[in-house]
């Protein structure tokens, strides 16, 4: 079955690994995660662009692996949590682009 925002019609997906333990190479510590994700969003970042730079630049797969929470978890308990979800905010977005298109 094809899909219905793109023109793919393949089944392949990523999926996330089976043991949903910390990798035995990764050195950064649950605090110094925690510390990363307050710097970052500090600076105005998303909790999904958090993440993105967290597994890219600092190697951690899964934040929720490492800290036992979710990227927004911590952000709420920090209270840098943004007042609206980040979907809510980017269909408000793209809902205003159109209106002005």
């Amino acid at each position: 079955m094809g899909r219905m925002h793109s023109a793919g019609k393949g089944i392949s997906q990523s999926a996330l690994p089976y043991r949903r333990s910390v990798p035995t190479w990764l050195k950064l510590s649950k605090i110094e995660v925690e510390e990363q994700i307050v710097k970052l969003a500090k600076k105005g970042l998303t909790p999904s662009q958090i993440g993105v730079i967290l597994r890219d630049s600092h190697g951690v797969a899964q934040v929720r692996f490492v800290t036992g929470n979710k990227v927004l978890r911590v952000l709420k308990a920090k209270g840098l949590a943004p007042s609206i979800p980040e979907d809510l905010h980017h269909m408000i977005k793209k809902a205003v682009s159109i209106r002005k298109h």
